[in-house]
């Protein structure tokens, strides 16, 4: 642990001196399939701190294809959309207006199996402001496809 080099995902305020036994929590919910280490930073009023010993955690690749809702909603200029794939799988996610015009193909491609995260920008794709609809298509290779529509509201 003393090689390995940290990154600082968050904060967490306590609840300051007390003798009473206090719940933190912090979660950190967009990964991507791999192993990862944790470790707590203590800080004391005085600037003085300490680490705890750090924990390994196991991401493993998803069971099913999913769209997440985009976050946040509705949104002004940007918004972020997760999705996951269970296996390799030609992978396409359009955005259309509420008269069904396709206004962009935001992913069109074969992606292997994983959790995946797409920021859109609704001022570089040129969007007014209006509901929006994405949908992603997937198939696998012996041809089954998965597919699934969100709504996603642009106000400026």
């Amino acid at each position: 642990s003393a090689n390995q080099s940290w990154t600082q995902i968050g904060f967490v305020k306590s609840a300051g001196t007390t003798t009473e036994p206090q719940n933190y929590s912090f979660v950190d919910s967009k990964l991507e399939t791999g192993s990862y280490s944790y470790r707590l930073k203590m800080v004391d009023l005085d600037g003085s701190f300490s680490y705890s010993k750090a924990v390994e955690v196991e991401i493993g690749t998803p069971m099913t294809f999913a769209l997440s809702q985009n976050y946040p909603n509705p949104f002004n200029p940007t918004t972020r959309i997760d999705y996951q794939v269970p296996f390799n799988a030609n992978v396409q996610i359009e955005l259309y207006s509420i008269t069904g015009e396709r206004v962009a193909t935001l992913v069109n491609t074969e992606l292997s199996a994983g959790y995946y995260i797409m920021d859109v920008d609704a001022s570089s794709l040129r969007l007014a402001s209006g509901v929006y609809f994405y949908r992603m298509i997937s198939t696998d290779v012996q041809g089954s496809k998965f597919m699934d529509t969100k709504k996603m509201v642009l106000l400026k």
